[in-house]
């Protein structure tokens, strides 16, 4: 065990596993809070706000928490174009979630002669959108992706995510986007801003060595594989980059 100052932690297959709650969760975050440990929940999907990301922890997990302690791959994503490109004109291929950050933060949305496009999963699609998407790209217009996640599950099984919708504008393009989800660097970039710690000092959390695992390994920081989700112990036989910890369940970390 290590005492880390700082926790990331995602959300599904580590604290519920779709509409389940996974009930080892809770009292690990419980530790944290009583511990006054920081910590972010730090999730690939742009289509909640902090704010339902928040409920939805209480709904199914009776986890009480704040969007404070949330952050989204569509923060990220606007948090990046408004230092970046803080003068873009942007247009936004998401729902409303995403859209309401971007306004939030002030960014100039447009569906003409953008300078940015956002894209994020946006389950209203129409090719309409795809072609406004298309043409910005095509006329030199930034591609920022919001997460690869080419699925996403639900009680119906595996429904396009946006890492679909992301293959069709490379492939309509010809251009490759900027992708700000787990496993790259930008939503650790903005989370650890929001720490206010150093990556050394703070362990990402989850059950995806591809997106949550790979995220930390990537960025020089420390993991734990909790496998309640999506991984399994005979997927890391064929890994060379172990995680950090492995645990069958967050109870079997203690928080120090």
């Amino acid at each position: 065990m290590k005492a880390y100052k700082g926790y990331l932690i995602d959300l599904d297959g580590t604290m519920y596993s779709g509409t389940l709650p996974i009930p080892t969760a809770k009292p690990f975050i419980e530790n944290l809070v009583a511990k006054d440990i920081p910590h972010l929940f730090l999730t690939n999907n742009a289509t909640r706000t902090p704010e339902e990301v928040a409920a939805y922890l209480k709904e199914i997990c009776d986890i009480d928490t704040t969007a404070d302690h949330v952050y989204t791959s569509a923060i990220a994503a606007v948090d990046y174009v408004a230092k970046e490109h803080p003068a873009a004109r942007t247009f936004i291929v998401g729902e409303s979630a995403l859209i309401k950050e971007a306004e939030s933060k002030g960014l100039a949305l447009t569906d003409q002669d953008a300078d940015v496009v956002i894209q994020a999963l946006d389950r209203t699609l129409t090719y309409d959108k795809l072609a406004t998407a298309n043409l910005a790209i095509r006329n030199g217009a930034v591609f920022i992706a919001t997460n690869p996640d080419t699925s996403i599950p639900t009680e119906k099984g595996f429904l396009p995510g946006a890492g679909s919708l992301t293959a069709f504008l490379k492939t309509s393009t010809q251009k490759e986007p900027i992708v700000i989800g787990k496993p790259y660097a930008f939503i650790m970039d903005g989370a650890l801003e929001r720490l206010g710690l150093a990556k050394e000092d703070v362990v990402m959390v989850g059950d995806n060595y591809n997106t949550d695992i790979l995220a930390g390994i990537h960025y020089d920081m420390d993991t734990i594989l909790t496998l309640t989700g999506f991984t399994s112990r005979e997927d890391l036989s064929y890994i060379d980059e172990k995680p950090t910890h492995i645990v069958n369940d967050l109870t079997e970390w203690v928080v120090l």
